[in-house]
């Protein structure tokens, strides 16, 4: 188990540099936006190749730092209704989600998305939009995301097996996601409610 723990870490090392530069595309989307709708306004000139240079970088920050965000443990969950499980079940679940949803349907993405880029890439696809961007580039975000997110299933599984082996401590028991902490609030609140309205009967 030790050396699938350092495997783990060399995936999460990894995939934190890459979500941490792929997250500088925010800021180049909203120059380019920023950019494009002065020159629309000023001077009443557009072009596709802007728009759609919007839409690619969107999509390098919604792909590439997808595995992150599993990273972070701020994928999306029913928090409230997991936040009331023991922890035990909790981490039974986790490891249930990733070995039989998320490892498959990311190796099935894997697998179908580096045919459905190299057929663009063979002809060199092109936008249909005139003055439109290359469609290859950003067809290629499709299998390096999803392999991405294979690779740090493993590692989540890794680290999940280990916690709930006692080897190692929750990476996330100590820092509660957005959510996690407004479904605590929430909880709170229903036990506050609860325990007043036992306490006027």
């Amino acid at each position: 188990m030790t050396g699938l723990l350092k495997l783990s870490r060399v995936i999460d090392a990894g995939n934190t540099w890459i979500g941490k530069i792929a997250a500088w595309a925010i800021l180049a989307a909203v120059l380019v936006s920023t950019v494009n709708a002065i020159i629309r306004k000023l001077f009443d000139v557009s072009s596709n190749s802007w728009l759609e240079l919007q839409w690619y970088l969107f999509a390098v920050v919604f792909l590439l730092c997808a595995s992150w965000t599993l990273i972070a443990n701020e994928h999306i969950r029913i928090d409230i209704v997991n936040n009331m499980l023991p922890k035990r079940v909790r981490d039974s679940i986790d490891l249930f989600g990733h070995v039989f949803f998320l490892l498959p349907f990311a190796a099935v993405l894997v697998i179908t998305g580096w045919p459905f880029f190299e057929a663009s890439y063979k002809i060199n696809e092109q936008s249909p939009n005139a003055g439109g961007l290359t469609v290859w580039p950003a067809k290629l975000l499709v299998p390096v995301c999803f392999t991405l997110l294979l690779v740090q299933c493993i590692s989540e599984i890794i680290k999940r097996i280990a916690v709930m082996r006692g080897l190692i401590p929750d990476p996330h028991a100590e820092k509660p996601n957005a959510a996690e902490a407004e479904a605590q609030e929430v909880i709170k609140a229903i036990e506050e409610a609860e325990s007043k309205h036992g306490a006027k009967s």
